[in-house]
């Protein structure tokens, strides 16, 4: 289609509809009756729940419901999804704990959810919080990753031997030991990666449709991975995957963050159930930096071993890893992209010992990178390390060991083959744009004026993303329209346009 075809710049068809107030996100849904949600939650990062007494908030004005773990358990629902599969260092499985929608005896970090007040409004739902009575009693809570691992440290979960929910082993340590063991130089260093939260445009939400007619619930809400929530949805409420839909409209942001079954998701399904009423709960900004899930919050210690000419030969990482209080669908996903530790170089030895521990903290899972902005974090930091020590240029380090073209495809020794790259080309495109060569000019007349210039060479290399499972279907009616179906969901990617121009290119259609 000429202008139309992929790979040309075209204006977005979604614009006009978003930039005039047509998006439709969660707080946009106003079904008739609705009532609203809030949730109760913990101000202390560890402390048994003596008590709960919820007779105030359920004579307060407006007050439908309010729900305790005692109503979860009524209903016969599950538990939250929780992944499995993996390994402790001696070879036992991993110890999964449970999730509870609600708390039952006992929160694990601030912010856990303990009761869910539903009002005629909001600002009712709000008040009848306030009387919601839960006596605590205060526990020591363990919120450092690192000590979290050392032996004596304050337990999240009583039941566990520890605080090592598991350990993740990728590499040759033999090879690399043997590496080490040859090498002139040995640069060492610690490095602290921070726990960072994700304060989307769009808060999360969610509103809940239960039909008594049919005992079919639906539920709205932005989740990036709809088809696989329902199935885990169905296990949880233990009916048929039949019996719920999840509409996702407009999202105002994710990337990773809204893609695991939330408390609030549950609640406003089972609340719609128990009032007759469809329920809303969105988070406010506050709420939502204690309740999303959160990522990284690592703790790293990397060696780098390299000949008396700076050739890279071995490289050791030993990563602590916080996962906060309850495992979370897709939280192991950082150790899978370890394999970007190698970087864009031909070290021949790596070895990489990940210890994830539990926390009283915010659940962890993928959030902007997954584990691969960490990887090139400490594998970059090394090189330039390496070449403080070693009196080199960063520039010519990572020129020596760069993978060449001609090496392509490139077997890393941890999980990945690079298919193609010419890291030095891009380097030398970079230094030149970058103008290096007037950057010793640059930093003089900088410091002139009483400020620091620096000047930081970065290469990331990744796989994107990996494959799931998804549908995506083209008709053609008889009028010559042609309708696209997809089971993509969008969080700002422009699948409205990026699709639709897939399938103009391809079939010659009018867009």
């Amino acid at each position: 289609m000429g202008e139309f075809a992929i790979g040309q710049g075209v204006s977005r068809f979604e614009d006009p509809r978003l930039l005039q107030g047509g998006g439709r996100y969660v707080d946009d849904i106003k079904l008739p009756g609705m009532a609203h949600g809030v949730v109760v939650r913990s101000q202390h990062a560890h402390a048994k729940i003596k008590s709960l007494d919820v007779s105030a908030a359920k004579e307060a004005p407006g007050v439908l419901a309010v729900l305790t773990a005692a109503d979860i358990k009524a209903a016969g629902w599950g538990d939250l999804p929780i992944p499995g599969g993996l390994k402790r260092r001696d070879g036992s499985p991993m110890i999964k704990t449970r999730y509870p929608i609600l708390a039952e005896d006992r929160v694990r970090w601030v912010g856990d959810c303990v009761a869910f007040v539903v009002a005629e409004t909001v600002a009712q739902a709000l008040d009848a919080a306030e009387l919601v009575a839960v006596d605590f009693e205060p526990l020591p809570a363990m919120t450092s990753t690192e000590a979290a691992a050392k032996p004596g440290a304050v337990k999240v979960w009583d039941d566990a031997h520890d605080n090592v929910c598991f350990v993740e082993l990728i590499g040759d340590k033999a090879a690399t030991d043997a590496a080490f063991a040859k090498a002139d130089h040995v640069v060492k260093q610690k490095l602290v990666i921070n726990r960072v939260t994700a304060a989307t445009m769009e808060p999360r939400g969610a509103v809940g449709d239960y039909n008594i007619a049919d005992g079919r619930y639906t539920l709205y809400t932005a989740i990036q991975r709809p088809h696989p929530t329902r199935t885990d949805f169905s296990k949880l409420m233990k009916v048929p995957e039949s019996k719920i839909r999840i509409i996702t409209g407009d999202t105002g942001g994710s990337f990773g963050m809204k893609s695991p079954v939330f408390n609030e998701m549950p609640l406003v399904l089972l609340a719609s159930k128990l009032t007759g009423r469809p329920v809303k709960w969105i988070s406010t900004r506050t709420e939502a930096f204690l309740s999303d899930a959160q990522a990284r919050d690592n703790v790293t210690e990397a060696e780098l071993a390299l000949a008396k000419d700076g050739t890279m030969l071995g490289f050791r990482v030993k990563t602590i890893a916080a996962i906060g209080a309850n495992l979370q669908t897709a939280m192991p996903a950082f150790f899978l992209n370890a394999g970007s530790l190698a970087g864009t170089y031909k070290t021949p030895a790596i070895f990489v010992d990940i210890t994830a521990v539990f926390t009283h903290t915010n659940p962890i899972r993928p959030y902007r990178g997954n584990g691969r902005p960490e990887a090139a974090f400490v594998i970059e930091r090394m090189v330039d390390c390496a070449a403080d020590e070693l009196g080199i240029d960063p520039a010519e380090l990572r020129r020596k060991n760069y993978v060449p073209p001609s090496a392509m495809p490139y077997k890393t020794p941890l999980t990945f083959t690079w298919d193609c790259g010419e890291f030095e080309k891009n380097m030398d495109l970079a230094l030149a744009m970058a103008d290096v060569k007037g950057f010793k000019a640059r930093k003089a007349e900088s410091a002139r004026h009483g400020k620091l210039r620096g000047l930081g060479i970065s290469n990331t290399i990744e796989r994107a993303a990996a494959a799931l499972v998804e549908g995506a279907e083209v008709r053609v009616d008889r009028d010559g329209t042609v309708m696209l179906f997809s089971g993509s969901n969008n969080q700002r990617q422009s699948h409205e346009t990026t699709l639709k121009q897939i399938v103009c290119d391809r079939l010659g259609v009018d867009p």
